[in-house]
């Protein structure tokens, strides 16, 4: 019996080692599950992302390589934090080729907010930590290109990802170089992450506007590609003025028309010298050209602004007119070095500005899949009004782009043609800044 009992307690302990095996076995060969701590140096495994900081929805392409003498065709793990996520988890897997890089891409729609990355590979090797940093796509829109100073106009727009019941600011553009933004405004997005904003404009100009969103622990500072808002004074009807356009494009001539009459009338004022005069952002008012009502009280003067200009008619009996505001718009030039691109890889874009613009800030846009165009770079015009920009897709597909200058006190700014990027098959890695 001793000897039974013996047996049994060895069959016994040797089940319950085997079982621990198993388990010991099935979790060395099991897929990661979460990880709590981030690493901060790398271990035999680098890694790097572009671009960064991203765009809300864009695609983003993470890279690396694992070093040492077994490195290819080994499986590298893709962990992911986002905020207020306690631990990493494992989002991708890949496998190293034969040199040892691995390309992970993360497609369109996936990144939609600030996130910690690292990888892990065989043997405990693992990557330092990366943080991407995403901004959020800010939209805005006007319920009239243009107004009065009478009259209230609605700003309506959006945010993705969702922001609840969050401040959005309503901002002018107000510096020569474009870089000057004041808060004119704000409101708060609604349970669809919308927004409207109500503003009344006191005087006539033209005003350079976009949607600012502050930065919270999701989403990097954002803003929307800007829009122009064109006020007019109400008119004197006594004496009224009109433009052929309330925008030109630099070079294009503008008509200034009206009728003079006496006091409240419908009593016009035939051959009547009436003087026009002009201020852009330089300063005060100046006489420009001067002529004489026809025999049904009408003036008629044809000008070419290279800079905005508020316009008024003075005649001789010491009657004027409201102000009129004229708007030039910036022509803006784009060419892409290629028009197909890998993801990971670089096109070039670059142009000039008209009127020249030098010390300016412009920005590249992509539209996205709503139609809405949403800023992606920054940048600044340098000497003889050029600029440039170094677009890298993080995701196959069509990509159409833009550059804009943003208006301000001398002009309404304006955007390049769209230019169009074909975007296949990914960039090899030897060919990416290196990654650490």
């Amino acid at each position: 019996m001793h000897i039974h009992h013996r047996r049994s307690t060895i069959t016994v302990g040797l089940s319950i080692l085997l079982a621990l095996m198993a388990v010991l076995i099935a979790l060395f060969m099991a897929e990661p599950s979460q990880a709590s701590a981030a690493p901060h140096h790398n271990h035999g495994l680098t890694i790097a992302a572009t671009p960064d900081p991203s765009t809300a929805g864009a695609g983003v392409l993470i890279y690396g390589q694992l070093k040492g003498a077994d490195s290819a065709n080994q499986k590298i793990w893709l962990f992911h934090r986002i905020n207020p996520a306690q631990h990493f988890t494992p989002v991708q897997v890949t496998r190293t080729n034969a040199e040892g890089f691995y390309e992970i891409v993360r497609a369109d729609g996936i990144v939609n907010s600030n996130r910690n990355w690292f990888v892990l590979g065989p043997d405990n090797t693992h990557s330092r930590t990366i943080h991407e940093l995403v901004a959020a796509e800010v939209t805005l829109s006007s319920s009239s290109a243009s107004a009065t100073t009478a009259q209230p106009v609605d700003f309506t727009g959006s945010l993705f990802p969702a922001h609840v019941h969050q401040r959005v600011l309503l901002q002018e553009q107000n510096s020569t170089s474009g870089n000057g933004w004041k808060t004119i405004d704000s409101g708060y997005t609604d349970g669809s992450s919308s927004f409207s904003i109500n503003h009344r404009f006191r005087e006539a100009g033209s005003y350079t506007l976009r949607a600012f969103f502050p930065a919270d622990p999701r989403n990097i500072a954002s803003q929307s590609a800007s829009i122009s808002q064109t006020i007019e004074q109400e008119q004197n009807p006594a004496f009224t003025i009109n433009g052929s356009s309330q925008e030109l494009v630099n070079g294009q001539t503008e008509t200034i028309t009206g009728t003079l009459y006496t006091g409240a009338t419908t009593t016009v004022q035939p051959n009547t010298d009436v003087t026009l005069f002009g201020r852009d952002a330089s300063g005060g008012f100046s006489a420009l050209q001067s002529g004489v009502t026809n025999g049904s009280g009408e003036y008629s003067f044809t000008t070419m602004p290279i800079h905005n200009t508020v316009y008024h008619v003075v005649a001789s009996r010491k009657q004027m007119t409201a102000n009129l505001f004229v708007g030039v718009q910036d022509v803006v030039t784009a060419t892409p070095s290629a028009t197909t691109d890998t993801v990971g890889g670089t096109i070039t874009i670059s142009g000039t500005v008209t009127p020249d613009h030098t010390g300016h800030v412009v920005y590249l846009e992509k539209q996205n899949t709503a139609g809405q165009w949403v800023v992606i770079q920054a940048g600044a015009v340098s000497t003889g009004s050029q600029y440039e920009f170094s677009f890298t897709p993080g995701q196959a597909g069509t990509k159409d782009l833009r550059v804009q200058i943003t208006g301000g006190p001398w002009n309404l700014g304006g955007y390049s043609p769209t230019v169009i990027v074909t975007v296949s098959g990914v960039a090899p890695v030897s060919s990416l800044p290196p990654a650490s």
